[in-house]
């Protein structure tokens, strides 16, 4: 459908693509792997002509014998859309706010099709129920607010697909996903591309997705495609030194020993969490109990909206209780009550997306700094401040520079250098490690292991990845609308489920087969 011959491009005088060359054939999936940065998603904005202002591409991508790259912007504005399609990573910001879903999907139909208002709709209403957004549940008058990540997923694909391009480019579809919601956008994916005879260019850090859904697989690093073929030879076979790296990180666990049972740090005790909608009222919190032991790490997975993330609000303090109790070395930490700084400060949090919890005016010792407000600025601490980034893998002179001067896993460590700093009894992570690619993780989650050694820490560690989730946890809890279902060892809970909503999440959790590797 689409080839690229010898495609290089260079940003500020690096070179940020060097001499790729892939073949997208109708019907078929190819999987693009590699770490941030390796030239992935440059590869997908080249092919839809979008490179960043003051890029210089050469080679060629070649469509119906026409050079995409020589193509003036109002030749390449008939081809987006109509012969190729982009699903984007973060669909909520790639859907406008103030639309209805339905005049999105309608949208393309109009530009590229003629259609008027009335037969775009139509139109629009049968794309949104083909990809599992069907009337009367989902009327076309929703604003994307409205709904769930994974659904806001499918409207992007609804718009992907709405003039049924021959290339459909996914670009790290279901990173922020749960795994249910991540099978079903990956089925679909899969469904669209066989029936449709789309070809689909599959961007991803998820080997395992690729093992699943890819006919093709191409591993790029440093701008170059240094291994690709059949999926099954590439895990198979793995010539290239890279391709290994990337394997063994995907499987990757750090070593944890079994220990007893150590006492309580964090009690949570029959909490009750109740909101108002003009629906009517959700409890999102439904009698939940649990607790966290000193230097113990605690994984908490579920699907999106089972009251993962709330559970960790009213933990911290952020949001209130209708009933129950919130215990933190023995004290009361329950949101509206007065709680001493002193205890505040024995939890702290790493957020999913570090740059969106960071200010972007201020310099890294000011960020890191952040924390002291709850006990009181020491004379030495730009010397903590160095010492916090020499602790995560950084060097003190990055105290100098600003967030965005840094690669997506240097921002993860910079948030753990910040939760780190006053030395907290607790730290919550919330998704800490599910956007980073699967080497940076493996880092990551190795920094997580050490410091927890070395200070003591405990960890409330809430993940979508049921995988991590058994590296890294003593124990796991397991929700499903605001209840823990399920309760125990790693091994015993994910190797052999009991509730039938833990028993989905593992069906559903991508493996690479055993066999390929």
């Amino acid at each position: 459908m689409i080839r690229l011959e010898g495609l290089s491009a260079v940003l500020g005088g690096q070179p940020v693509l060097d001499q790729v060359s892939l073949d997208l054939a109708p019907g078929s999936i190819t999987g693009l792997v590699g770490e941030s940065g390796s030239g992935k998603s440059m590869t997908a904005l080249a092919i839809m002509g979008l490179l960043p202002p003051g890029t210089r591409a050469t080679g060629r991508v070649m469509l119906d014998r026409r050079n995409l790259l020589d193509l003036p912007e109002p030749e390449m504005c008939r081809i987006r859309g109509r012969r190729i399609g982009m699903i984007f990573q973060e669909p909520m910001t790639a859907l406008n706010p103030l639309m209805p879903i339905g005049d999105q999907v309608a949208e393309a139909l109009r530009l590229h099709g003629g259609l008027d208002r009335t037969a775009a709709l139509a139109l629009a209403r049968e794309r949104l129920d083909r990809v599992g957004l069907p009337a009367p549940r989902f009327p076309l008058t929703l604003y994307p607010h409205e709904l769930s990540g994974g659904q806001r997923q499918r409207v992007a694909i609804a718009m992907a697909i709405a003039l049924r391009p021959g290339l459909l480019i996914a670009d790290e579809p279901t990173t922020a996903l749960d795994v249910t919601t991540q099978a079903r956008i990956l089925d679909l994916l899969k469904t669209l591309a066989r029936e449709d005879g789309m070809a689909l260019l599959l961007i991803t850090h998820d080997l395992a997705v690729v093992a699943g859904m890819a006919d093709r697989v191409a591993v790029m690093q440093g701008g170059r495609i240094v291994e690709s073929g059949p999926a099954e030879a590439v895990f198979r076979q793995r010539r290239h030194p890279y391709t290994r790296q990337l394997i063994a990180a995907s499987g990757y666990r750090p070593a944890r020993n079994p220990r007893p049972v150590p006492p309580p740090l964090l009690e949570v005790r029959e909490a009750v969490r109740d909101y108002r909608l003009p629906q009517g009222g959700l409890r999102a919190l439904d009698r939940v109990s649990l607790t966290v032991g000193r230097g113990e790490s605690v994984g908490l997975v579920g699907e999106s909206g089972c009251g993962k993330s709330t559970l960790a609000r009213v933990i911290l303090g952020l949001d209130p209780l209708q009933a129950g109790q919130i215990r933190l070395d023995g004290q009361d930490v329950t949101a509206g009550r007065r709680m001493p700084r002193s205890l505040r400060a024995r939890m702290q949090v790493v957020f999913q997306d570090p740059f969106g919890s960071f200010d972007p005016r201020w310099r890294v010792e000011r960020l890191l700094a952040e924390p002291f407000h709850l006990t009181g600025r020491p004379p030495d601490w730009r010397d903590r401040v160095g010492a916090a980034l020499e602790e995560v893998g950084l060097q003190p002179t990055d105290a100098r520079r600003f967030i965005h001067e840094f690669s997506g896993g240097q921002r993860q460590r910079l948030a753990i250098a910040r939760a780190l700093i006053i030395r907290p009894a607790l730290i919550v992570l919330d998704e800490a490690v599910s956007a980073l690619d699967v080497r940076v993780r493996a880092q990551v989650l190795d920094l997580l292991a050490r410091l927890q050694a070395d200070h003591g820490l405990s960890y409330l560690f809430i993940s979508h990845d049921l995988s991590v989730v058994r590296g890294m946890a003593d124990r796991v809890l397991v929700m499903q609308a605001g209840r823990i279902v399920e309760e125990g060892p790693p091994e015993q809970v994910i190797g052999a489920p009991r509730h039938p909503q833990t028993q989905a999440l593992v069906a559903a959790m991508p493996v690479i087969p055993a066999e390929w590797v």
